[in-house]
């Protein structure tokens, strides 16, 4: 079976895809799933990079992916996620990942926002207007109800917020004063979100910076908050804040489990850092199979 980015969209759900997310955070934080951290070859010439991230857990696959940031009119990410059966080890379908990353990413966003942010959190700032923006726009209204959504980005932030009808800050500062959750989600490679800006009790979802020596978060915004992540193994590799804080209070997986405290008052400030791991692309790709499957079946 092969699934192109347009068939992927039909099958792949939001409201489907966080609590699997959710699941699957679990369980690698419990062991069950195996995972090596992902394999990396840098494309210097053209600035880009090449990552295999295989995962066995329950479901059993693999992502290739490309990065490349300067991209301009085309997506920076491409990938393709190939899964097979784990009794026998033969190939069961390729599809397309690109829209995969870009849902997952934001689905365990809402994962971790449904933990750790505030319930009565209503201000949500986005630093960035990319595929991610728009993404985890739709994914956190899942979790929570927002009254106010500012955005903020270098570029197209004007064309953001008149798409989805919100609120353009002029300012990084500005879009951030005051919110109860925010998003950076921006191709930064030196901070763009300074803690002094940050509101007692704010959560934060920070996407980007995901090599070792990009930053997206200054060192006060590190020192004041409570740190999260997917995978601690892959994290102090991969994140350059993460390696910069020197430190990880939980793994996601871990609060969702009840191992681990997520939040613990109104004025605690709560970050999660995501690089993106393995299994939410192969539970995600799963996702997608078994629609395919059942849906090929209803047409038979």
């Amino acid at each position: 079976m092969v699934l192109g980015e347009e068939e992927v969209r039909s099958l792949l759900k939001m409201e489907e895809l966080i609590p699997a997310m959710k699941g699957a955070l679990r369980d690698l934080s419990s062991g069950k799933v195996k995972q090596p951290v992902r394999l990396v070859v840098p494309v210097s010439e053209h600035n880009g990079f090449f990552a295999v991230m295989p995962a066995y857990g329950g479901a059993l696959g693999a992502k290739l992916v490309t990065f490349y940031p300067d991209n301009q009119g085309i997506p920076t990410h491409h990938a393709m996620i190939l899964l097979f059966r784990p009794e026998t080890g033969e190939p069961l379908v390729t599809m397309d990942g690109r829209l995969i990353t870009e849902m997952r990413t934001a689905a365990v966003s809402a994962v971790a926002t449904d933990v750790l942010a505030r319930p009565d959190a209503s201000v949500l700032a986005i630093l960035g207007s990319g595929v991610q923006a728009r993404s985890h726009l739709e994914a956190l209204g899942v979790v929570r109800k927002f009254r106010e959504v500012r955005v903020w980005s270098p570029r197209h932030a004007g064309e953001f917020a008149q798409r989805f009808g919100i609120s353009m800050a002029p300012s990084a500062e500005e879009a951030v004063r005051g919110a109860d959750v925010i998003v950076v989600a921006t191709s930064a490679t030196t901070p763009v979100l300074r803690g002094e800006w940050l509101s007692t009790g704010a959560h934060i979802n920070a996407v980007g910076a995901t090599r070792p020596n990009w930053r997206e978060l200054d060192d006060n915004a590190l020192q004041k908050a409570s740190i999260y992540v997917e995978s601690r193994e892959a994290a102090m590799k991969e994140s350059g804040d993460i390696i910069a804080a020197g430190r990880v209070f939980a793994e996601i997986g871990e609060v969702v489990a009840g191992s681990k405290k997520g939040r613990e008052s109104d004025d605690e400030i709560t970050l999660f850092k995501s690089v993106g791991v393995a299994v939410e692309d192969i539970a995600a790709a799963s996702l997608v199979y078994e629609r395919a499957v059942a849906e090929r079946g209803n047409d038979e």
